[in-house]
């Protein structure tokens, strides 16, 4: 579990850069060609990450129903997102870490529903579910590369 946390953080500063690398403008940006931007991406990993491994653990999950809905898997970013907004997936992206991390160690996930990607993934436990969330965040992290280069 340490290696599979490990990469989590070290993923999650990768996408930090990019808080302080760019302008809310272009955060907001969708390139021609693209469907979505680059803050998008990162409030979408945050809401896969509670979706795979807390809803799925049957807990409570640490952000709104209207996040959800925001970033679930299959939305489109549909307006700017605002300085507020980004300053709280900012909060969001180390500090969900760390709630996960210290939940684990407290032994809060006891229970997973099965659940197949739409990628093909069959996840049938919480570790499973961390290790896919690596795999999907670096999905979105090669995604947000291309996204800089026309923002």
């Amino acid at each position: 579990m340490e290696t599979i946390f490990k990469i989590w953080e070290t993923s999650r500063k990768q996408y930090l850069k990019f808080f302080d690398g760019y302008s809310l403008e272009q955060l907001n940006s969708i390139p021609k060609g693209f469907s979505n931007n680059l803050i998008w991406n990162i409030g979408h990993i945050i809401v896969a990450q509670q979706g795979l491994v807390y809803r799925l653990s049957g807990l409570p999950t640490y952000i709104t129903d209207e996040m959800t809905d925001t970033y679930k898997n299959g939305s489109k970013p549909t307006g700017m997102t605002t300085q507020t907004e980004v300053d709280e997936l900012k909060v969001l992206l180390m500090t969900l870490l760390e709630k996960t991390k210290d939940d684990f160690v407290k032994e809060k996930f006891n229970n997973y529903n099965e659940f197949t990607t739409s990628t093909g993934f069959h996840l049938a436990s919480t570790k499973e579910a961390l290790e896919f969330n690596n795999y999907h965040e670096a999905l979105h992290l090669g995604f947000m590369m291309n996204i800089r280069k026309f923002v």
